[in-house]
């Protein structure tokens, strides 16, 4: 009886013993498997930090570009800026630039008119009126008051039309001379010449490099 129960605790410690390898094993597999994950991690991680060390790298070289196309738009800008700026002061000088110098030529040609006075942003305050006159010219009786716009609309007429009013009563120099309204401008729409025509007043517009009344056969100024 005494072997059959040694025999027993022996066969129950082998079976103990199978069991501690067994786990040992599984253990050591398992600790070979994470490793071998953890290697995979490991490599993946260098993979993803590679990557983001590509991608500041890319983001610097666009950030570089981004801010040499804002400095060029910032130079564009300024450039278009000026230029902008340079067009409204030669559009502000028109009269004096384009209509002055071309009057006394066109007047002539025109009507065989001597000029023999012509000025440029008359302008006189009397008491709380105050006018500016683009274009003066005064050829025999006739004095051409002109009116210059770089684009003339037609709310402009009316504006004009006040200044002529007043002309006199600024300007009572010139008393005993017929005046005749001219509208000027490097581009005139038909609208505006036929309302200018309808008034009595002659239209002056750029053709090319020269001045011409485009409205002078529609109106009879009995010029002699």
């Amino acid at each position: 009886m005494q072997d059959t129960a040694t025999e027993k605790r022996v066969d129950r410690l082998e079976e103990a013993l199978l069991e501690m390898v067994y786990q040992s094993r599984k253990t050591e597999m398992n600790l070979d498997r994470l490793a071998s994950e953890m290697r995979v991690f490991k490599d993946e991680m260098k993979g993803f930090k590679d990557e983001m060390l590509d991608f500041k790298d890319e983001m610097r070289v666009f950030k570089d570009e981004v801010g040499a196309f804002k400095d060029e738009m910032r130079a564009i800008t300024k450039e278009m800026n000026k230029k902008w700026r340079d067009l409204a002061n030669k559009l502000g000088t028109l009269a004096e630039d384009i209509v002055a110098p071309g009057i006394s030529v066109v007047i002539e040609g025109a009507f065989g008119l001597d000029v023999k006075e012509v000025s440029v942003r008359r302008k006189r305050k009397m008491g709380e009126r105050s006018r500016e006159y683009d274009v003066i010219a005064v050829a025999g009786n006739y004095l051409f008051l002109v009116d210059v716009k770089s684009t003339y609309r037609a709310q402009y007429l009316g504006e004009f039309d006040k200044a002529i009013e007043e002309f006199l009563d600024l300007f009572p120099e010139y008393e005993g001379l017929r005046i005749i309204p001219v509208i000027a401008s490097l581009n005139l729409s038909e609208d505006v010449v036929n309302l200018a025509t309808k008034r009595g007043w002659l239209a002056l517009q750029m053709y090319g490099d020269y001045l011409e009344f485009v409205n002078k056969d529609q109106i009879s100024l009995e010029i002699s």
